[in-house]
């Protein structure tokens, strides 16, 4: 079956497909389409943007579609950079600028106001665009004055996971998979694409088929 992620983010279909690729899924990504346009993420909250992408890309490409929405939250800068992160300093992916932007944020601020947390919220949505499941998982950590390590994306050079000692940027990909705000939503929704998948194996659907759904909804 195949599963098509709402992303152009190599490094976060990466990640995804790591994390899931046990299941017996097929994964595509906007790449694959790339006549669909971007999805506007004009929602408030994570969850509004993952239903407006899995929505999106399940009804312009006719198969299952997954829709995720990430970033950083920092409370002592009221909840930022949030629903925002990806653009945060301005320009979409400005990676660099972004952090830039952060540090330049918590500079003056003292230590306690470092603390942070990654939200991720995952949505599934068939091919008519119905949406059966939302999932959620948070890390939390502290933002250090400086980045550290190679690895990962977006804030990850400044995240820092306390009981290891490392930013997610150190940490290797098993660990950070295992750890990580996208693991724990994935890992919920883990249940409802075990489901799927089995459901279209009875029913003898082909592997890049979107027919076929759970046989629960929320």
């Amino acid at each position: 079956m195949l599963l098509v992620l709402a992303t152009r983010n190599r490094k976060k279909r990466e990640e995804i497909v790591a994390i899931l690729s046990d299941l017996g899924l097929l994964f595509g990504d906007l790449s694959d389409w790339p006549n669909l346009p971007e999805v506007e993420e004009t929602g408030t909250t994570f969850e509004e943007n993952a239903r407006l992408k899995a929505i999106a890309v399940a009804r312009g490409t006719g198969h299952w579609a997954l829709g995720e929405d990430s970033g950083l939250v920092v409370p002592a800068l009221g909840g930022a950079p949030g629903v925002y992160s990806a653009r945060y300093a301005g320009r979409q992916g400005d990676d660099e600028a972004n952090n830039a932007k952060l540090l330049a944020e918590l500079a003056k601020r003292p230590d306690a106001d470092r603390s942070a947390y990654y939200v991720c919220t995952a949505a599934l949505a068939d091919p008519t665009g119905h949406v059966h499941v939302v999932t959620e998982g948070r890390c939390h950590g502290r933002i250090l004055d400086a980045p550290r390590g190679s690895g990962g994306f977006g804030y990850d050079p400044l995240f820092l996971i306390p009981e290891y000692h490392r930013t997610f940027a150190e940490l290797s990909p098993r660990v950070k998979h295992a750890l990580s705000h996208r693991a724990r939503a994935l890992e919920r929704l883990r249940p409802w694409l075990r489901r799927l998948v089995q459901s279209n194996s009875r029913m003898g659907v082909p592997s890049d088929s979107g027919v076929g759904r759970p046989s629960a909804e929320t």
